[in-house]
């Protein structure tokens, strides 16, 4: 019978819009929770953009405006049924950066400047992500490993706080870095505004307590309501309690940034920093929450999806934009199932630019830099610090080490440092791997770590060393001088020395080269060296290198057969089977090979 011909995979424009495909195939039942989560979420985000937007440095408004494109354009193009996409406090924080590097050493550019300079950032975000969705490099979302990404949160945490200090006590804050800004604070402590600052403190204790005891309600926005009432009834404005004042109506309109006279040495660098944290942000979000329904998340459909929402920021007068883990926790624990609640809280905003400016008008900066804080707060996950160090304490190290250098050298740095770091961490764990010498359990099938149990038996005469990483140049000399050491610790004279190969997936020459210096060096020491489970590609390789000759033959499937070959060694040597090797070890390897490669087929184990 012939087998029918594969089809070949072609291109569908289906494939470039999953969120279209969900909501074309809606069910009825998802509505109600979708409606609730849209509506919930849209009174949340507005106060939560427009104080995002001054952390950028931008008029409260833009923030507004940044959601509209991506709202859009994500729910047809994402992969994720949930993630909630628009302004987010660490890309904010870099865009104020990015735009105050771009204004020149020294200088404040004015609003208008600013937004044109973060809509221009936020276009080169957008292209830089369609060309890594191009390049199919969405496998580099798992470069960051997870303690560093909480040390990263904690620094930005630490940077949207002091980015509020001027705001929240009306003192003029001078510095470029933690602690100058943190000093400037502390030689001014006798100019505080108090009315602005308790006005700040007051949303932010309302705001954790509302977030402990009624955590489905939309707080931010409550909040921000009780506070314009607040300052409009008791007169704070004359206090020197400033609100946003006029907020545009209508729509932003579509506009091309101008690129002339731009610092690209500047511009590039800044756009590629926030266009890794907005992705990482991104899939690791919509994985999480993905995980809890059985979906999946498009690594590289998410940097298209990232792409276009960044364009369509850019293009409407916004800054860069990147998923917000509250808000999308938030639509989840209303019940949203699809990107239809998006939708919802899209035109819940547009409801509320055109009719509800004159609210959003009335709202304190204060209390938007409460609002700041208290999502600055929400980024130190205190609990999982715990669980990092109840794990291993270098994963704790590791991840105040990132938080301190992204405090301290600003968040563009601290990119840079964290990715070191966790290639460091990762190059650590595979140039110094963990290491066995195997011996038998009594009772339990197999062959295992001596460290692991009590009581092991080890077949006298012989070491079965493990090696749990591929083999390759940058651990191969730890390799040969940690198995050396192993034959050099035994309690008994060593014959024999396996190797269990069965870690070692790759190898390369260097790895090779080591493996003969190995064998070099036991001989000796008068010891005969094995190989056991060895991956027939390592096998083929090992051949075309010319070190398999060199073991005349030594070359087993598994470990029994291994093993029985030593037994046979000892028998021949010394004229009769060893008083130790139990019945049946020891015979042709037609007799005692297991058709399977399992390790724990057929173990010889030693007489008590």
């Amino acid at each position: 019978m012939v087998n029918p011909p594969v089809p070949t995979q072609r291109f569908s424009w289906r494939s470039l819009v999953p969120g279209l495909l969900t909501l074309r195939h809606y069910n009825r039942k998802w509505l109600r929770g979708d409606l609730l989560a849209g509506l919930t979420v849209a009174a949340y985000m507005i106060p939560q953009s427009m104080a995002y937007a001054e952390v950028a440095g931008l008029p409260a408004v833009v923030g507004l405006w940044t959601l509209i494109g991506p709202l859009l354009v994500y729910a047809v193009v994402g992969s994720s049924r949930q993630l909630s996409v628009g302004p987010e406090s660490t890309t904010a924080l870099m865009t104020a950066l990015a735009v105050g590097s771009l204004a020149g050493a020294g200088q404040t550019p004015d609003p208008a400047r600013a937004a044109a300079l973060a809509a221009l950032l936020a276009v080169t975000v957008g292209v830089i992500c369609l060309l890594a969705y191009v390049a199919r490099l969405g496998f580099l979302a798992g470069l960051l490993s997870h303690p560093v990404l909480m040390g990263y949160l904690i620094g930005v945490a630490v940077l949207m706080i002091v980015s509020q200090l001027g705001k929240v006590t009306g003192v003029e804050i001078s510095g470029d870095h933690l602690w100058e800004e943190v000093a400037s604070l502390l030689a001014q402590l006798d100019q505080i505004n108090w009315p602005k600052l308790g006005v700040a403190m007051i949303v932010l204790i309302a705001l954790l307590v509302g977030n402990r005891f009624a955590p489905n309600l939309p707080g931010p926005l409550l909040v921000m309501l009780a506070a314009a009432a607040v300052v409009h009834f008791l007169g704070l404005q004359s206090a020197g309690v400033e609100v946003v004042g006029r907020v545009p109506t209508g729509l932003p309109g579509f506009q091309v940034p101008d690129f002339t006279g731009v610092d690209w040495q500047v511009l590039l660098p800044a756009a590629l920093g926030i266009a890794v944290v907005g992705y990482s942000d991104n899939v690791l979000t919509g994985r999480g929450f993905a995980s809890k329904r059985n979906e999946q998340i498009d690594a590289n459909q998410e940097l298209l999806a990232l792409g276009v929402a960044n364009l369509a920021a850019g293009l409407t007068r916004g800054f860069p934009v990147s998923s917000s883990g509250s808000r999308t926790a938030l639509g989840a624990s209303m019940g949203s199932r699809t990107q239809l609640y998006s939708l919802v809280a899209l035109a819940g905003l547009l409801l509320t630019i055109f009719v509800l400016g004159p609210v959003l008008a009335s709202f304190p900066r204060a209390a938007l830099g409460g609002v700041v804080i208290y999502a600055a707060l929400r980024l130190i996950d205190l609990p999982e610090l715990r669980r990092l160090a109840r794990f291993r304490t270098s994963e704790l190290v590791l991840a105040l080490l990132t938080a301190v250098a992204v405090a301290l050298f600003n968040v563009l740095a601290g990119i840079g440092i964290a990715v070191v770091l966790s290639l460091l961490e990762l190059l650590r764990r595979i140039a110094m791997p963990e290491a066995a010498v195997l011996g038998y359990v009594p009772g339990m099938a197999g062959m295992h770590d001596v460290r692991d149990f009590p009581k092991v038996d080890q077949v006298p005469g012989l070491v079965v060393f493990r090696y749990d990483s591929p083999l390759f140049f940058a651990n191969a000399e730890n390799f040969r001088r940690r198995a050396l050491a192993a034959v050099d610790r035994a309690d008994q004279p060593v014959h024999w020395f396996i190797l269990n190969s069965e870690a070692n997936t790759q190898l390369d020459l260097t790895a090779i080269d080591a493996l003969d210096e190995l064998r070099e060096g036991l001989e000796s020491r008068g010891v005969v060296m094995a190989l056991a489970r060895v991956k027939q590609q390592n096998l083929e390789e090992l051949e075309r290198a010319d070190f398999v000759e060199h073991l005349a033959g030594r070359v087993y499937p598994t470990l029994p057969t291994a093993v029985g070959a030593y037994i046979d060694w000892v028998t021949e040597r010394e004229g009769a089977r060893p008083a130790w090797a139990p019945n049946g070890v020891g015979q042709p390897a037609s007799q005692t090979e297991h058709p399977s490669n399992s390790a724990n087929a057929g173990d010889p184990r030693p007489s008590d």
